[in-house]
């Protein structure tokens, strides 16, 4: 059995949303997933919108070449939603003949990504046009053949999503906990808790520079402009954060040392928690990643052309500081989701590959020597 060409199985559809019926507008990615669509829909004419249900493909003729990647989504909401009119909407024609599941693997796959950017056009937008999309030829084994790769594809999804919102549970109760602390217990100075700390890096024994994120952990910068003897050492079990808070997406740079001793730039504030016997440096970790703690700090920063959040400010903040015991209990959570989230991370790397090896495996379950394109 050889390669079919896909035309030859699926069909456009065109069902526009003219009585304005269906509200939830999306767009997609190039990582094949649906979105909510980020257009300024104020003047758009809704009802020339494409009407998609579940089942349906959702296709971006333009742009394959430019990203190198075919913009194909299989949409599995229930309730329909609207695309963009520029976008095709795709169903295969008998799914007793293809599976709308089996056609999304066969594109998850990289090769056929880059089989897409190949056969794409050569105008500015380097273009998949519709009946060059049909062109494209696939392996289409038994109707019984693609329900087993897809139910083994989808066992493991469900396995992985299942695992995944497990960590939303964990991230409720963490978000509950602070939610009741604040409500129940006055909250207190963190000034008297901690001190600041100035050491230098004078004899440069220090190599390791970091920088922080606004997600609020240490990292390799880009560039080390900074003088590394005049940087600041930020020894494990000390906080670290960076005292300018413009331009920084609205949060507030800081990070916990639970690592070897680094070197940070000498911009930066840097202090310890005086007795940890009764502040945990994770608990106070945790009332940093608060949302509501990057707006209080980008509120109470001061300054003109820039605005900084100083060591005074940080210890004018306001925390409710429990017996040590329940800082550690809501610490061990903390812990356990990030954890899990690690896993979770690893898991969808693990499923992510096994499209490719999936289809792999129907090409050589065929016997179906594969297109010499597809190797490029």
């Amino acid at each position: 059995m050889s390669y079919k060409r896909i035309g030859n199985y699926i069909q456009l559809v065109d069902n526009r949303n003219k009585d304005l019926a269906v509200t939830n507008l999306l767009g997609i990615n190039i990582t094949k997933n649906f979105m909510p669509s980020v257009a300024n829909t104020s003047e758009s004419d809704l009802s020339k919108y494409k009407i998609i249900q579940k089942g349906q493909f959702a296709y971006s003729a333009m742009q394959v070449g430019r990203d190198e990647t075919i913009r194909l989504a299989l949409y599995e909401g229930e309730q329909p939603a609207i695309i963009s009119p520029a976008y095709l909407v795709i169903e295969s024609k008998d799914i007793n003949e293809l599976l709308p599941e089996y056609m999304m693997m066969w594109f998850h796959r990289p090769e056929s990504d880059r089989y897409g950017w190949f056969i794409s056009d050569s105008s500015v937008r380097a273009s998949l046009e519709w009946g060059r999309f049909c062109d494209i030829e696939i392996p289409i084994p038994h109707i019984d053949e693609q329900r087993k790769f897809v139910t083994l594809y989808n066992g493991l999804m469900t396995n992985q999503k299942v695992y995944a919102d497990s960590l939303d549970d964990l991230q409720l109760i963490c978000d509950t906990f602070f939610d009741k602390l604040k409500k129940e217990m006055k909250a207190e100075l963190l000034g008297p808790y901690i001190r600041q700390i100035d050491t230098r890096n004078k004899d440069g024994k220090v190599q390791l520079f970091q920088g922080i994120s606004n997600n609020k952990h240490f990292m390799t910068p880009k560039q080390i402009g900074a003088n590394i003897f005049s940087a600041k050492v930020v020894e494990r079990g000390q906080f670290a954060y960076n005292k300018a808070t413009t331009r920084n997406g609205d949060k507030i740079s800081i990070a916990y040392r639970s690592a070897d001793t680094c070197a940070v730039s000498s911009a930066y504030q840097v202090f310890e928690i005086k007795e940890k016997e009764k502040l945990l440096p994770e608990f106070l970790l945790l009332w940093f990643t608060r949302k509501e703690f990057d707006r209080y700090a980008i509120f109470m920063s001061e300054g003109s052309a820039h605005e900084f959040f100083d060591y005074n400010k940080m210890c004018s903040v306001k925390l409710p500081i429990p017996d040590i015991k329940i800082q550690e209990a809501i610490v061990t959570i903390y812990h356990t989701l990030e954890t899990r989230k690690r896993i979770n991370q690893q898991l969808k790397n693990t499923i992510k590959p096994l499209c490719p090896v999936l289809m792999k495996g129907v090409v050589e379950s065929m016997k179906v020597k594969p297109k010499k394109m597809e190797a490029i």
